[in-house]
């Protein structure tokens, strides 16, 4: 299993949204990059569901139930898309402030790579991120 974090702005789709609807198609990845962490997620892999701009902070743990197909919101047939059911909230959110606060998470692509809206996460980086939101 690979572990992952994928952002999305509250106003625009919420923790609260992917909860109501279960399972819910991860579209609208228009970056090279993050289309190929969609393409390389496998069913099973976990997700960290973080809310950027407003928050910014890690506030559920969602599954891939589904791997990469046709973005249906792409005219062009370029992008890819993932389905992702809620698995849980995280009982205290974790900052973006309390991740730049921890030297062992100086390396997180969300600190090094803070535009990109998909990303790996190392198993390490995530067993801690879990210690650090009470999901462990």
């Amino acid at each position: 299993m690979a572990y992952w974090l994928v952002k999305s702005e509250p106003d625009a789709f919420s923790w609260d949204q992917q909860v109501a609807n279960g399972v819910e198609p991860w579209t609208g990845v228009r970056n090279a990059q993050a289309a190929l962490h969609l393409k390389a997620m496998a069913k099973g892999d976990k997700a960290f569901f973080y809310h950027s701009n407003v928050g910014k902070e890690i506030v559920g743990i969602v599954e891939v139930v589904r791997t990469a197909y046709p973005d249906p919101t792409d005219e062009t047939g370029r992008w890819v898309c993932v389905d992702m059911k809620a698995v849980r909230p995280v009982p205290r959110p974790v900052t973006l402030a309390a991740i730049k606060a921890e030297p062992a998470l100086a390396e997180i692509a969300l600190v090094r790579q803070s535009r990109l809206s998909v990303m790996p996460v190392s198993a390490a980086h995530w067993a801690l991120l879990c210690r650090m939101g009470g999901a462990d």
